[in-house]
């Protein structure tokens, strides 16, 4: 997860959880609610295929209803997924496992996305409630890790928040690559809310302590055919950040 606090020397504040960390304390707020990028280049279909459509002639998205299809979105070659099942999640997908994000464990999914693994950017996630909860996790940890800088290129919209992000992280230092990965972090998420321009992910951490928990939101928006992280004007990623008792009103992750 993504580090906001400066290291103080050798206090270890900075490998604290982030909801424990002063930079973090002093930063959060509720996130301002931000333009929706609602328009979409339209691709009618006719004699003339459309680029990569020789590669993937059959598309998952266009074929699906409710899916976004290849004509209200433009999706990268190779990026196509399922994406009729628009519902709130109610469990983890079927095919969901950990892999290895530097020294920690992020949730990811054949179907459900990242379809795709460049270096510190996984991308290609369904536009679905599902995808987006993929996709504010792998974001939003990959910030944490040396490679950030691709991470917030490409996958952070463009704006004064991500300029402000951009210069708060870099006074921060890398959390390190090597070391044992932990599962221990992710417990669990709740979509708070959900269309297919903006999405509101909340994620269940583990405590520092067996059987405490805590909670912050993130918001991604649908732009340029994937998910991307989109946070306040002032750099801000999280929000709502607090102590919770347990794990009711979650989807929890299943080992």
């Amino acid at each position: 997860m993504l580090n906001s606090g400066r290291s103080r020397g050798g206090s270890g504040e900075w490998e604290q959880p982030f909801w424990q960390q002063r930079g973090w304390i002093l930063s959060a707020g509720f996130l301002l609610v931000l333009l929706v990028l609602a328009v979409f280049t339209m691709v009618t279909s006719g004699d003339e295929d459309p680029a990569g459509a020789s590669a993937d002639p059959s598309p998952t998205s266009s074929a699906t209803p409710g899916g976004g299809g290849s004509g209200s979105d433009t999706r990268p070659a190779g990026c196509r997924t399922d994406d009729s099942d628009q519902a709130k999640p109610t469990q983890a997908p079927g095919d969901f496992r950990w892999k290895a994000d530097g020294t920690g464990l992020v949730p990811v999914s054949k179907t459900a996305g990242p379809l795709t693994y460049d270096g510190p950017v996984w991308s290609c996630f369904a536009h679905t409630p599902m995808g987006a909860v993929l996709a504010a996790h792998a974001i939003t940890d990959h910030l944490s890790y040396p490679g950030w800088r691709q991470v917030v290129e490409r996958q952070v919209v463009p704006g004064a928040g991500r300029d402000a992000l951009v210069a708060s992280r870099s006074q921060d230092e890398d959390k390190p690559t090597s070391g044992k990965a932990d599962a221990g972090g992710y417990a669990g998420f709740s979509v708070l809310s959900y269309n297919k321009q903006e999405t509101t992910v909340m994620f269940l951490l583990r405590g520092p302590n067996a059987g405490t928990y805590g909670s912050a939101s993130v918001t991604v928006r649908w732009k340029d055919g994937d998910w991307k992280l989109a946070p306040d004007t002032d750099g801000t990623i999280y929000s709502g950040m607090a102590q919770v008792s347990g794990t009711t009103g979650f989807v929890t992750w299943e080992a």
